[in-house]
Formats: C-alpha cells, structure tokens, sequence
C-alpha cells in the first residue's frame, strides 16, 4: 500500500513516518503541503521520494493508493471526500469533521465508495487499535465488573499558544473537538453510545466561540451514567484516564492515549477484595498497531474499528456537547 501524505503536519512523523518504516506493505511515497518548501524538508528529513506541489496532485498521482490526512479539523471532509473521488483509501486524523451533518456526508460517501470500489476510510484513533483498548472493553463487556453503573473519562493537557489552530473556530478547533473526542470515543467503547444531559465549557476571552475546557454528563442506553471531561488550558493540568464503575467492581486506566509509553489497569473488586494490576504488552505502539489495521483492512478486508458510519456518532456527541453548553457548532459559516 502506498501512502500519499496531505500536509507536513507535525503529527505525521509519528502517526505515519515511523510505523511506515515496521509495518510491511506499507510505503510512504509521497507528501505535498502548504508551501512547497516546507514539503521539501519534510520529505528530506523523512525519505519521501516524492514532493507534489499541492494536496491535489497527491490525490491525482497513480503511484499512491491511499492518503493521510492530518490536516486541521476543518479540512477533514472536504479533503476525504476529495480524496475518494480520486480514488485512493484515507485515514483521516480524529475528530472526523467538524460536526455530525459532515460526518453523515462523508460516512454515506465511504459506504458507495467501498460498495463500488472497495475503498476504505477510517478514522485515526489510534488507541482504539492497542492492546489496551481491547482488554479495557473485554473487562467492561465480559461482566467482571458486574452491570455497569458508571463509566468516566478524561483527556486534559496543557496548549498555552493560543494562536495554534486547535484554538481557530474556522479550522473546528476547541477542547471539546480536540481532547474531548478521545474521552468521548473511550466512553462509547465501554458504555454505548450515549445522550448528554449537562455540559459546562469554558471559554476563551479572545474568542468566546472557542472552549478551552469541558465537562460533560452523561447517560447511556442501560443507564449507567457517565462524566467526559477534557482540556487544552485549565487547573486540570495533565490528565489521561478511564473510570468504569459496575455493581461488582471497578476498573482504573491511566494514559488509554498512549499506553506504548507508560499505562496502568486496575480491577478492584467490590466488597473489600484484592486488587488486581494488569499490563498489556506495549508494542507495537498504537501508531503502528493503527497503520497495521489501516493496511489490513485496504489489502486483505478486514475490519474497520474506527469507520466513517462510527465517527458520526461521535461527532454527535461532540454536537450535543456544544449545543448543551451553550456553543455554536464547528464547521458553521
């Protein structure tokens, strides 16, 4: 599979560049970006054989199968639908777009894509595909914690720049699109997909639009409750975890974004037994693990975990957040 790159974005190195270099099958013959000259370096720096002179010629170049594309969120679904009328597979960086009625587009272009041409699009979470994620999901699903009563999940960190274009609401920026889709993907995987009753975002004085910080409840389908909660600046300085919470026990995950780096998992039965720490094997990464699936699923059929028709329900949720709160949606003009 070869693997056309739209945009030198500063994530591709490790999303894409790296993986590429351990996972066979899989080549990364070309990139172009905004500005030739910085596709250039990029190129240089990472081995790319080929510099086209925009997103365009990438898409129209016969020597690449599919594309990667990492631009920002609200770019997405213009360019993956662009990329499938070209033609050529896409794995597009998460959030999918920019709002559900985007993602519902593109999910419905996906589906006549493949049914015509076997065309594959997935969306990029890439934690979705470690081992990690999976043994979450068996430990909730399988009943060890009893039926479900709770589920939380949180992604904060630190973005002091405010000029970057997670804070630009033209490009559907915002901590709830940017960190707080991972903390809703998560609690989908272990609660269902769920309805928001109360969201509370903060906001920046520069642009009101934009939220730096969120908090969001839940309720999901067996009524289980639940809390989302992300930020890019707020006293939450760093904070990666899930919380699920059943009538026998509870699990305890730290850093479900990046568990190649460091994780725990903890099972704590209720009534005062002893507690159980797992850890899942960390590589390969979840980059490499998320290229692998990408690879597989284009060559041989396999499943798409992380599909177009899955994103719209996320983007959903994503909406919803923003409509409780208070928030005009992303993508409007």
């Amino acid at each position: 599979m070869r693997i056309g790159l739209l945009g030198a974005a500063a994530i591709a190195p490790s999303a894409l560049i790296g993986p590429a270099r351990v996972t066979p099958r899989v080549e990364v013959v070309a990139v172009a970006a905004r500005e030739r000259a910085r596709a250039e370096a990029f190129a240089r720096k990472h081995a790319v054989p080929v510099v086209h002179d925009g997103y365009e010629a990438v898409l129209a170049d016969p020597d690449v199968d599919a594309v990667y594309i990492p631009l920002p969120n609200g770019l997405h679904a213009e360019w993956t639908l662009k990329a499938l009328d070209a033609g050529k597979h896409v794995l597009c960086e998460k959030p999918f777009t920019a709002n559900r009625a985007e993602a519902e587009q593109v999910a419905e272009a996906a589906e006549a894509a493949y049914a015509r041409d076997g065309l594959v699009v997935m969306e990029a979470f890439h934690y979705r595909h470690h081992a990690l994620a999976a043994r979450m999901r068996e430990i909730v699903a399988g009943g060890e914690l009893g039926a479900l009563r709770r589920v939380e999940a949180e992604l904060s960190f630190p973005l002091p720049k405010f000029s970057d274009i997670r804070y630009n609401y033209a490009l559907a920026g915002g901590a709830t699109m940017d960190a707080g889709c991972y903390a809703v993907h998560v609690a989908r995987l272990l609660g269902g997909n769920p309805r928001v009753t109360s969201a509370r975002l903060l906001t920046l004085r520069r642009d009101p639009r934009i939220d730096r910080a969120m908090s969001a409840e839940l309720v999901f389908p067996g009524g289980a409750t639940g809390q989302v909660r992300a930020s890019l600046w707020s006293r939450r300085v760093l904070a990666v975890r899930v919380r699920a919470v059943g009538d026998a026990g509870e699990l305890r995950v730290t850093n479900f974004v990046a568990p190649q780096v460091y994780h725990t998992l903890t099972v704590r039965p209720s009534g005062g037994g002893p507690v159980r720490r797992e850890s899942v094997p960390r590589q390969p990464g979840s980059y490499t693990a998320q290229l692998g699936a990408f690879a597989a699923a284009v060559l041989d059929g396999a499943e798409v975990l992380t599909s177009a028709r899955d994103a719209v329900v996320t983007m959903g949720v994503l909406d919803d957040i923003y409509r409780v709160g208070g928030l005009p949606l992303r993508g409007l003009r």
